[in-house]
């Protein structure tokens, strides 16, 4: 079946959501201009996941028209009233580097009880790489999810501010090799002289995923 403007624009009037979340899948055999115009009544549809499915590939359509995309995102990370939608527009800030939204993310991160939401959040904002994240990304580290202080080792490494090494350094010999995984990637990332030590020595480590990143990261540190 040919794939048109006209054949995606009625799935997407669908009243079944699964027709819908087809169009929305088919938008990215369209022009991206048609596609950024169809997707963005979808943004608001009365189901979820298919809000979910227009959402996430605003990340690609996006560039048609950055203020709008901008004020699309915004609202569905702040006001949609699912924890994946809200987390897909997070995704897609970051990956279009709206620094704009550093305010809404931050303050989200804080608000809200949703460890997926934060986890999210704190991913997004490394990606980001806004100045700004560091203290937030600190405080990340703290978190009683494991996943999220994952998310902020990682996101640290990506920020590439020297001042998190010391603050890092401890997670050598936590007892989740995927924190000290995550670890080698960052201080890789980081380098200087205490991140080349403490790489030396998750070098020696007894999981050998870490042992081979941290060895990887001293070529380059």
């Amino acid at each position: 079946m040919t794939v048109n403007r006209e054949s995606v624009q009625q799935l997407l009037s669908s009243e079944d959501f699964g027709n819908r979340i087809s169009g929305v899948n088919q938008l990215r055999q369209l022009d991206p201009s048609v596609a950024f115009e169809l997707i963005q009544p979808v943004v608001n549809d009365s189901n979820a996941r298919v809000r979910y499915a227009a959402v996430s590939q605003l990340d690609t359509l996006g560039n048609q028209d950055l203020p709008t995309t901008l004020a699309i995102l915004r609202d569905r990370l702040v006001n949609d009233s699912e924890t994946d939608v809200q987390a897909a527009a997070a995704d897609a800030l970051a990956a279009l580097k709206f620094t704009e939204a550093f305010d809404d993310l931050q303050q989200l991160y804080r608000q809200s009880s949703e460890w997926l939401l934060q986890f999210s959040i704190i991913a997004a904002l490394g990606e980001l790489g806004d100045v700004r994240a560091f203290s937030i990304l600190e405080e990340a580290l703290t978190s009683e999810v494991s996943l999220i202080q994952t998310a902020a080792i990682s996101s640290l490494g990506e920020l590439g501010d020297v001042r998190a090494v010391p603050l890092l350094i401890p997670y050598a010999t936590d007892p989740d090799w995927q924190i000290r995984y995550r670890l080698a990637q960052a201080l890789a990332r980081l380098g200087g002289s205490e991140a080349r030590l403490t790489l030396e020595a998750l070098a020696n480590d007894a999981v050998e995923q870490v042992a081979s990143e941290a060895r990887r990261g001293l070529e380059t540190c």
